[in-house]
């Protein structure tokens, strides 16, 4: 990124706190802190539960009405976390910031055919008119994100999980949206079709000659994050413990958190070793290293909150010499 342009996207000090019956708090999102600039994609990883998909919900506005949020996520001069139902349903949804659900038939029209979705999301953010434009814009984003045109004249209960996500995917892309947040968009997908929806991902981000565009893409799919992503942020109970160049990350030196080496060791072509015992409950998080009960560096110091430096939250950070060891 140019040093004088701003990113697409910047978040500062996001948490978000569900406030439970009884008083309980679920710590969902905690001091969350990331740019994404033109023409990059960050892949947010981690374990289910770590709160990937809460942070993507209170960028857009979607938190049920027992969220509290803090912090700032600027989109140009507009703050996502302040701006009204109004704003964000008329001037950022789908326009300025496009969306791939996690659960793609829940947000399809149940009782309208897939052609009929994508003609109406053509003709609201494209400003195609006439019958057979809109059509044929429509055909095009299907074909876009592999949805095979035999299955436009079905109904979502008609299709399988991965074409519901692949209709999900075509919706996504039909605005154009300078920033688009794709939540876990390979799901269900086999592996052809993972690689060809990350590469529409991708070629989004790149455009015509560099379009300013922007991904956030949320996976749990590491390899496709390898494939697509220019940096990585490791989320883990909440917060991120690593920001890292993706090639770094997955290549030479590697990760430096002991939990993002623990994701990876974890990939079959990598050792498939575990990492042992199970991510702490968000209504009872430790004060220090959340992941020190799971870690084999963790000492006394873990108990303490653990710095981020060089974008690692870690007080034990493995270092490139100590990687082979």
């Amino acid at each position: 990124m140019n040093e004088r342009e701003a990113p697409v996207l910047s978040v500062r000090g996001l948490s978000v706190r569900f406030l439970l019956p009884g008083g309980a708090r679920v710590a969902a999102v905690t001091d969350a802190s990331f740019d994404v600039a033109a023409g990059e994609c960050l892949a947010l990883i981690g374990e289910s539960g770590c709160g990937k998909s809460v942070l993507a919900s209170a960028l857009l506005g979607l938190l049920p009405g027992n969220a509290q949020t803090a912090g700032t996520a600027h989109l140009g001069d507009l703050d996502l976390l302040t701006a009204g139902e109004r704003t964000l349903a008329g001037t950022v949804r789908g326009r300025r910031v496009g969306l791939i659900p996690q659960s793609p038939a829940a947000h399809l029209t149940p009782v309208r055919r897939v052609r009929s979705q994508l003609a109406e999301t053509v003709a609201a953010l494209t400003g195609v008119r006439g019958r057979s434009a809109v059509r044929d814009a429509a055909e095009r984003a299907a074909e876009r994100a592999a949805f095979p045109a035999g299955h436009l004249d079905r109904y979502p209960h008609e299709l399988s999980g991965g074409l519901a996500q692949r209709a999900a995917t075509a919706l996504a892309l039909v605005g154009d949206a300078r920033l688009l947040l794709a939540d876990e968009p390979t799901t269900g997908l086999d592996r052809d079709l993972v690689d060809h929806t990350v590469d529409a991902l991708r070629r989004h981000v790149d455009g015509d000659g560099g379009g300013g565009r922007a991904l956030l893409v949320i996976t749990h799919d590491l390899r496709a994050a390898e494939r697509i992503a220019d940096r990585v942020a490791v989320m883990y109970a909440g917060r991120i413990v690593e920001l890292a160049d993706a090639k770094a990350f997955f290549g030479t030196p590697g990760p430096r958190h002991p939990y993002s080496r623990g994701l990876l060791q974890a990939l079959p072509d990598r050792g498939f070793t575990p990492i042992p015992g199970l991510p702490p409950e968000l209504t009872d998080l430790p004060p220090g290293c959340a992941f020190a009960p799971r870690c084999p560096r963790a000492t006394a110091a873990c108990a303490a909150p653990p710095p981020a430096a060089d974008g690692t939250a870690c007080h034990h950070p493995h270092v490139p010499e100590g990687l082979s060891a």
